[in-house]
């Protein structure tokens, strides 16, 4: 009986758990035991519904174009309880100048497909735009080497679009910089595009008669759900861990416990690998998967290999947090009719984002009477600001909020979410580091480890790196 063990139950752990749990069905020698610190499992994802409200604490969604999130719901039973984002809300705005201005319809990623609505948009200035087409003329970049976002989107595209669209729409959602962030180990498929028609334009106007041809050929079954390209599912993210946890063998797995200790030793000619946890409780296992951030990964493996933790360690941690707001309707002073707006680093506000969450996703009030925001502080130039008091912290947003949208009443409700050291960022050198982790885990056959902090921050890539490593397991 080959015994894995599993440290870490957010999302990434409870994937390679239910592979193992449904490899252990089909009558496969395999035991497995995963251990999480906390007393719930999910991780980052956590969903709470408070008065009717349904609150995320961190992601509320997912991008639809990769299949992880469809493939586990799929295989644990809740795809149907998939939805897509609001048609009717389907606009998102960029603060500029102290004034929240529309992202012009057609912009896929960071660049224009639809000519007309860029021209007409007071977002980016004429000298602005102007530079931005010059995308069409620029060479690709001639070697291979990588550079970071900023130095990407300022060659191809110019300041303008770097400030005021990519900064704020792509370093946001990493929480990271993007005078910083690594392209190859966050957007390789902008070189990739660079590399093959010489142009982002092009390339995604070619991308975008590609997807409509494929929608011609091949139109939704009917009454099938439309796919939008964010998702989450009815009553928040939290309903996928909580899915897959339903599914486990609950003897086989421990809450609230931490992993104190990892040592290997070599036993038949193979490795063994010790766990200790809680107070003083240890386990041999004959595969371990480290389904961990960064940090905590290299702690346990200072016993085990001091150049893979000492490469870990390296890895940097940006901290964020989400500040949800309930108010009824008729406290606003104005009407709430998009996906929310984002905030450039240019505009020196001390929030990075707000989703309209009630805007974006249905089921998220109690009733049509109220709406629900959720603003997002911290981030890679903005950490000291997550460390401030719950007072601190709520007075600060609601200034915020009051600046750019009027909204001066007492919330109906309040949610507050730390994330301390919770965001990786992939920094130039990223792909490097992690090329020696790799090279050194070759000594070590049967340790794994996986989750955001490595190659893919989202829930997907999170799902598969937890699904291959418990297949590699498995072996």
């Amino acid at each position: 009986m080959k015994r894995v063990a599993i440290v870490g139950g957010g999302i990434t752990g409870l994937a390679a758990a239910f592979v193992l749990h449904r490899a252990r069905q089909e009558g496969k020698p395999v035991d497995y035991f995963l251990i999480e610190k906390e007393q719930r499992v999910g991780g980052k994802i956590l969903t709470e519904e408070i008065d009717g409200f349904v609150i995320e604490g961190g992601p509320d969604c997912f991008v639809s174009e990769k299949p992880g999130v469809f493939n586990l719901s799929r295989m644990v039973g809740i795809e149907d309880r998939i939805m897509g984002s609001s048609d009717a809300a389907r606009r998102t705005f960029v603060l500029s100048g102290g004034r929240l201005l529309e992202l012009p319809e057609g912009l896929m990623s960071l660049v224009p497909t639809k000519i007309i609505p860029f021209a007409l948009s007071p977002l980016i200035s004429w000298p602005g735009k102007i530079r931005m087409a010059m995308d069409f003329f620029i060479p690709p970049k001639k070697d291979d080497s990588d550079e970071t976002l900023a130095s990407f989107v300022r060659r191809r595209l110019g300041q303008e679009a770097l400030d005021k669209i990519a900064e704020p729409l792509i370093g946001g959602v990493h929480a990271s910089d993007p005078e910083k962030m690594s392209l190859k180990a966050t957007f390789p498929r902008f070189l990739q595009m660079e590399k093959e028609y010489g142009s982002l334009i092009r390339a995604m106007l070619a991308a975008k008669k590609r997807a409509e041809a494929y929608a011609r050929k091949n139109p939704p079954a009917p009454g099938a759900k439309k796919k939008t390209f964010f998702m989450t599912f009815i009553k928040g993210m939290g309903e996928l861990p909580e899915a897959v946890y339903a599914k486990l063998d609950r003897e086989r797995v421990v809450l609230g416990q931490t992993v104190t200790g990892l040592l290997v030793r070599e036993e038949g000619g193979k490795k063994v690998y010790t766990l200790a946890w809680g107070e003083g409780q240890k386990g041999d296992f004959d595969a371990v998967i480290l389904a961990l951030p960064a940090d905590e990964a290299a702690v346990l493996m200072e016993k085990v290999d001091r150049q893979i933790a000492e490469n870990l360690a390296a890895i940097p941690m940006a901290s964020s947090a989400t500040i949800s707001l309930a108010w009824r309707k008729e406290d606003l002073p104005v009407k709430l009719e998009s996906y929310g707006f984002v905030v450039p680093l240019v505009e020196k506000r001390r929030i990075m984002a707000t989703t309209f969450s009630s805007c974006k996703w249905a089921h998220r009030t109690p009733g049509k009477d109220f709406v629900l925001l959720r603003a997002f502080v911290g981030g890679a130039r903005n950490q000291h600001l997550v460390e401030l008091g719950d007072k601190e912290l709520l007075q600060l947003v609601r200034e915020e909020l009051a600046d750019i949208l009027g909204i001066t009443k007492e919330p109906y409700l309040y949610r507050i979410y730390r994330w301390p050291r919770g965001m990786p960022q992939y920094v130039l050198g990223h792909l490097e580091r992690l090329g020696r982790v790799e090279e050194r885990l070759r000594d070590f056959p049967g340790l794994y480890i996986v989750g955001g902090s490595y190659r893919g921050v989202g829930i997907p890539d999170c799902i598969n790196a937890g699904i291959t490593a418990a297949e590699k397991a498995l072996v």
